[in-house]
């Protein structure tokens, strides 16, 4: 179970192409999941380098912060400070149920101009 959990992190590799040998994908993933939602995986890893600093294999003059800016892409700005406004059962694509007032029966219709040349194009206000 746990050289799956190495295995997927050392390749990267999808889940759900883990190979049969490390068990079922489903079951490595919930236990890796498990494991580091409560903790054990930073406790591991900390008591690894407390040990590794302890007798002197961490080098911490090698160490580096890397201090460079990421920028979103222009297109990011702006995002959208509300949720989707989600549809209906009734307004649902394809419906025969009135969405707004002026759809249900006996309403007026909208205006309509006709062009001069041709008699029988309609625009429809926008």
């Amino acid at each position: 179970m746990i050289n799956g959990i190495l295995y997927r992190n050392r390749t990267g590799v999808p889940w759900r192409d883990l190979p049969a040998r490390f068990g079922k994908w489903k079951t490595v993933y919930e236990r890796h999941r498990r494991l580091s939602a409560d903790g054990t995986w930073d406790s591991i890893f900390a008591a690894v380098l407390a040990d590794a600093d302890a007798e002197g294999r961490i080098d911490w003059s090698m160490v580096s912060v890397d201090s460079t800016t990421c920028r979103a892409h222009q297109h990011a700005a702006g995002a959208r400070k509300k949720p989707p406004r989600l549809l209906g059962k009734d307004a649902r694509p394809g419906s025969t149920a009135p969405t707004r007032d002026s759809d249900a029966p006996g309403a007026a219709s909208p205006a309509r101009f006709t062009s001069p040349v041709k008699a029988d194009a309609v625009l429809w206000p926008c």
